[in-house]
């Protein structure tokens, strides 16, 4: 059984990778381990060192902290008439809309965002 502190580790270096736009075979070759390795991490079902874990911040250009934060959150019980998932960077479909969010020119960006907040005020 994983631990809760790996898992969380795990999810927030898959995160990131995602945010990036990085594979796990990139991550390795950057960290100079195998890619099942760095499955292994994702998922919590290996430890990742203090060495290690310095390596894989540096690779995705983050600092240490960054894979601890929201660990107090994690299990925090959802409020009432909440409909965002807590994790809400954990799902890839949400991570490749940011991404592609971001992609659109600035000015086309605002009319997008400014067109959902007023759907969202609809619903």
């Amino acid at each position: 059984m994983a631990h809760p502190v790996d898992v969380h580790v795990g999810k927030r270096i898959r995160h990131r990778r995602w945010l990036v736009g990085m594979t796990q075979q990139q991550l390795a070759e950057r960290v100079g381990i195998k890619f099942q390795q760095i499955q292994k991490y994702e998922t919590g079902a290996n430890r990742v060192s203090a060495s290690r874990l310095w390596d894989i911040a540096d690779a995705l250009d983050v600092p240490v902290s960054f894979f601890f934060e929201g660990i107090e959150n994690e299990n925090a019980e959802p409020q009432s008439g909440e409909s965002i998932p807590a994790d809400i960077m954990g799902d890839k479909e949400a991570l490749d809309l940011v991404r592609s969010y971001y992609a659109i020119p600035e000015n086309q960006r605002r009319r997008l965002f400014e067109l959902a907040r007023v759907l969202s005020d609809v619903a």
